[in-house]
């Protein structure tokens, strides 16, 4: 879970110094790379972690950095925002994430699914008081586990290729990598605000909720925490990639419940 500290913040950052244009240009040459690949998911290689050596060593840089920097500001929103507060920021952060859901459910020809969404996002922006509010669960309408355009690739037949740990960005894979820019400034519909300082503030008010979020969770960690990333990151994909069904070689490790 550390090394998802920084995910959001990094990446964005890149694209807002890099321009509209580069990030445009950079996610088309990786569908035009992606295309060549051949259908696997990480099941499929004998070694879904080539690269562990390399890995490592920026799990390492990436968990000193979260250790020096985010964790404690984390802690701090954790002890001042109270319960409330950050149900909201929850809330708020989680119906404009609807966009991407939208889009991909879209793009992934998932039409129920697209419109429940909609259905979501359109109740809980007005209803919900801009999505402070979550109004729309109560409605019987019920939020996905969440969609990216690493799905969408991976629904396309689009191949994953190896485990790779970014710097400041945490765990990925090749395919998930390379499909960052479409998920963090074309579909995120807080790129699109007109003012940088409004952007700039709202992405690190995510970031910090959600390396908050992870304090309850951090105690199911165990063991060598690279391969406890590792295989907690994988397992996730192969569960969101296959619509909430876990691999057989999954359920006696990580039920339904865990994710």
């Amino acid at each position: 879970m550390q090394n998802f500290l920084f995910f959001c913040l990094s990446i964005r950052m890149s694209f807002y110094l890099c321009g509209r244009t580069l990030a445009t240009a950079l996610s088309l040459v990786s569908l035009l790379a992606l295309s060549a690949c051949a259908t696997k998911s990480h099941n499929d290689y004998q070694d879904p972690d080539p690269w562990e050596g390399m890995n490592r060593g920026v799990f390492a840089f990436n968990s000193k950095l979260d250790s020096w920097v985010l964790r404690p500001v984390a802690k701090g929103y954790d002890f001042i925002a109270p319960a409330p507060v950050q149900q909201g920021v929850g809330n708020f952060f989680g119906n404009l994430g609807e966009i991407g859901n939208i889009s991909n459910d879209v793009l992934q020809w998932k039409w129920r699914q697209a419109g429940n969404d909609s259905a979501r996002f359109v109740v809980n922006s007005t209803l919900g008081l801009l999505g402070l509010l979550d109004v729309a669960t109560p409605m019987g309408l019920e939020p996905n586990e969440g969609e990216d355009f690493g799905q969408t690739l991976a629904h396309w037949g689009v191949a994953r290729g190896p485990y790779v740990v970014l710097p400041f960005l945490g765990p990925s894979t090749v395919r998930d990598g390379l499909a960052l820019p479409v998920d963090f400034y074309v579909m995120d519909p807080v790129s699109y605000a007109e003012r940088q300082a409004v952007v700039n503030t709202a992405v690190a008010t995510r970031i910090v909720h959600r390396r908050a979020e992870l304090f309850d969770i951090e105690e199911l960690a165990s063991g060598d925490m690279y391969v406890f990333m590792r295989d907690a990151y994988l397992q996730r994909r192969d569960y969101l990639e296959g619509d909430g069904e876990l691999a057989e070689d999954y359920e006696d490790e990580f039920g339904d419940e865990d994710f």
